[in-house]
């Protein structure tokens, strides 16, 4: 199985299981190690993680780290967790701050079970940086944290292949916060910088409070225009395409197998994050390799053994409204919408009937989600 669809597996559990971790050590199992387990890590080889891992440090004799991954028999991540829902604060690293500079460990995680943050040493060698350069929430998992976490999985991990993004990242994410920061209360400097640029006169305190309103108006309208262009381009290009909700699952379409328009089909990662989230609620009960998925210009079709024939579903992503198309017994097209992909998980047993209906024409879903096979009268 894909690590996309490990990851969103265990992402979509989460919700249900919150209520009942009321410990650490019941976030560890529950969340935690599952989470590694995803990775590549076989939690149960204490040779690959090692668990309350011990290294004296100074006059700190007997301290130990949650979790430690190991790599050639020597620490690669260093993995310190708290209870689910507690607040994750650089004051709880003390001992990864200290482990960090006594083993060879250069990454390090700080996690309470739904929120991750990674660190490195980006601003002194073997000093564990106070900023994470990386952090995500399963909550709210994409694709990008998804493209990220692939670096950390054990077929891929690679200490400079990391290392060479983790500055990008760490120093991209401190930019946007400034930038959000700005936008909603640009600051003394920035309205001086535009001011003097467009403004011949003195810079009085009526002109500063004058251009202070000026430039955060300017940046809201410039943002909301340049997504309301992104929105026009997409439905420009989408123009002719079909209203109504009931389409035959057999029509053809130019897609990514096909030469007709191949170059003007592109596949977003909000496409590709949603086929994974397809893809891992049906893991149960299919083969994930027979659940494809089949771009075009008018929707992504999620297709059983890539046949045109046996539609699971079909993303409509191209519109400022996003819909699931879901398929009945007779193939109808029905169309629900989603805020954000992970909206996908409510469908679960629509689209289980949906491959159901393939598998066994007689078959029918639990309430649960599972297939079983008709009663013949």
């Amino acid at each position: 199985m894909d690590l996309s669809d490990h990851l969103l597996q265990i992402a979509s559990r989460i919700p249900s299981q919150l209520p009942h971790l009321l410990t650490e050590e019941a976030t560890k199992n529950a969340l935690v190690l599952p989470f590694l387990n995803g990775l590549g890590y076989n939690v149960f080889d204490p040779t690959e993680v090692v668990p309350e891992f011990i290294a004296d440090v100074g006059t700190k004799k007997g301290e130990k780290v949650d979790y430690v991954i190991m790599r050639d028999g020597k620490p690669a991540l260093l993995i310190e967790c708290k209870p689910v829902g507690s607040k994750l604060h650089i004051n709880h690293a003390s001992q990864l701050f200290r482990y960090f500079s006594v083993t060879d460990a250069r990454f390090a995680i700080l996690t309470n079970g739904t929120d991750y943050q990674f660190y490195t040493d980006i601003e002194a060698p073997n000093k564990m940086d106070e900023k994470p350069f990386f952090e995500f929430s399963m909550l709210s998992l994409d694709q990008r944290a998804i493209e990220e976490l692939r670096k950390f999985s054990k077929s891929a991990f690679d200490v400079g292949r990391i290392l060479t993004t983790a500055s990008e990242l760490k120093y991209k994410k401190q930019i946007q916060a400034l930038l959000s920061k700005e936008l909603e209360a640009p600051s003394d400097d920035l309205v001086r910088h535009f001011a003097k640029q467009v403004y011949g006169g003195t810079y009085t305190l009526a002109v500063k409070t004058q251009f202070t309103q000026l430039v955060g108006d300017t940046f809201k309208e410039f943002i909301k225009d340049r997504v309301t262009q992104r929105i026009q381009s997409a439905l420009d290009g989408n123009i002719g395409a079909p209203a109504s909700t009931s389409i035959t699952p057999t029509e053809t379409r130019a897609s990514n197998n096909s030469p007709v328009g191949e170059e003007d089909v592109v596949t977003t990662s909000e496409e590709t994050e949603a086929f994974h989230i397809v893809r891992a609620i049906l893991s149960k009960h299919v083969q994930p390799v027979r659940v494809v998925m089949r771009d075009t210009k008018s929707y992504c079709g999620v297709l059983l053994d890539d046949n045109n024939r046996k539609p699971i579903c079909r993303l409509r992503f191209n519109y400022s409204q996003k819909y699931i198309g879901l398929f009945d017994a007779e193939k109808n097209e029905e169309k629900f919408p989603l805020n954000v992909p992970l909206d996908i998980f409510k469908f679960e047993e629509r689209l289980v009937e949906a491959v159901a209906n393939y598998e066994n024409p007689n078959s029918k879903t639990t309430e649960a989600g599972e297939i079983v096979k008709a009663e013949s009268a």
